[in-house]
């Protein structure tokens, strides 16, 4: 693969913090960034560029990490926007909108799900997310569950099980007959095409005994954890999260101080002095159902490691949008700029437990963005106005 060289970069991101210089988000300026089979390989200032087969001109602009997106929903068929219009005319949000989700999707074909989710999936790319986790959990049968997982596995490799989306219609009057078949022949069919299994444990879905353990079948067969949790109320789902060691929980709307309290306890095991279970806030979801807003200082403050994603789903937060994440994170949530670029970057791929993604320094994968803009700052600071000159994914211009 030939070299390239990104130069004359104005401010560059790295999130590097460890070098010392750059705060937070280890910020570089007037520098110059070389890529090699799809990885940095250097980086340094402008006035000692290595030669390259091609080369980019950054023109002063600012540079940063590809958006890390670790919560998306991007399988499904149908449209929910009479219910968004709803909810907008004063009707409360109570999830049971997915049941309608999932009629569609199982009667859509194979090329109709995957059209929607390749449509999305260069939509997010365009406006610089570079990995994308993708969920299942709008099929709720076998059949539907693995092909929701297998179109998801040809655009991403962060995958996600959540045949514990909700319990659906058929099964309505038999939970415990439905958490059987998640935990066997689902999960047997899905398993093979994920990374990860979650549960969306929250009141009119699923209670913590039966999330723990369709959680815990999922471990048994490699799965990673992730949760769906406190979203629309107090309940179970961070200290189960917790408990099973998951990578992430998401949503965090509504928190005890025993739920941080457990978040921070997982500080120990983070060499980098943060949590190794991340809250992952998801704004999005909050604007599209005016419900209240995380308060991401409160964790923050308390230690615990912050990640930003879109959950990008046609009933709850129908944005693929992640600077429109971080815009709401910075007035609604009390997050910095800083915070909020670090969350959707650094942030999600500690959500992911990925290394090689959300930093630029020598041997991350080569995942960046380019701004029509000085500085992160105008992600914020310019809401809803296209900042993405153009995205390298894996080295590669898109």
């Amino acid at each position: 693969m030939p070299s390239l060289l990104v130069d004359n970069i104005g401010e560059l991101v790295t999130n590097d913090a460890g070098r010392g210089v750059g705060g937070p988000l280890g910020i570089r300026r007037r520098v110059a960034l070389l890529i090699e089979d799809g990885e940095v390989v250097w980086i340094g200032p402008t006035t000692d560029t290595p030669s390259a087969d091609h080369r980019i001109d950054a023109a002063g602009s600012a540079v940063l990490p590809g958006f890390v997106d670790s919560h998306a929903h991007l399988v499904f068929a149908g449209d929910r926007a009479a219910e968004f219009a709803a909810r907008m005319a004063g009707e409360r949000y109570t999830g049971g909108g997915i049941r309608t989700t999932v009629g569609a999707t199982r009667a859509a074909s194979d090329s109709e799900l995957r059209a929607t989710v390749r449509r999305l999936r260069a939509e997010a790319l365009r406006q610089g997310t570079t990995t994308i986790e993708i969920k299942s959990g709008y099929g709720l049968t076998v059949v539907d569950e693995a092909r929701s997982l297998r179109i998801a596995a040809e655009v991403s490799t962060e995958t996600t099980f959540l045949g514990a989306h909700v319990v659906p219609a058929e099964y309505a009057a038999r939970p415990d007959d439905y958490v059987s078949l998640v935990c066997g022949p689902m999960l047997a069919a899905a398993a093979p095409h994920a990374r990860w299994i979650d549960v969306f444990c929250e009141r009119g879905a699923f209670d913590a005994d039966h999330a723990r353990a369709i959680l815990t079948c999922g471990q048994a067969v490699g799965l990673g954890v992730r949760v769906h949790a406190n979203q629309l109320g107090p309940g179970p789902g961070v200290q189960l999260g917790v408990e099973l060691g998951a990578a992430s929980v998401d949503h965090c709307t509504h928190l005890t101080d025993a739920d941080v309290d457990a978040l921070v306890s997982t500080r120990a095991g983070d060499e980098d002095g943060g949590t190794t279970t991340v809250a992952t806030l998801l704004p999005g979801a909050e604007f599209s159902t005016r419900s209240p807003y995380p308060d991401a200082r409160r964790l923050l403050d308390a230690g615990v490691t912050v990640a930003l994603a879109t959950d990008c789903n046609p009933g709850s937060s129908y944005t693929s949008s992640m600077p429109f994440c971080i815009a709401l994170a910075v007035r609604e949530m009390g997050m910095t700029p800083a915070e909020a670029v670090w969350a959707a970057t650094a942030g999600g791929a500690r959500a992911l437990r990925r290394d090689d993604i959300g930093v630029l320094r020598p041997g991350a994968r080569a995942d960046l963005v380019i701004l029509d803009a000085p500085s992160h700052l105008h992600l914020a600071y310019r809401p809803g106005v296209p900042l993405v000159r153009q995205v390298l994914h894996n080295g590669v211009p898109r």
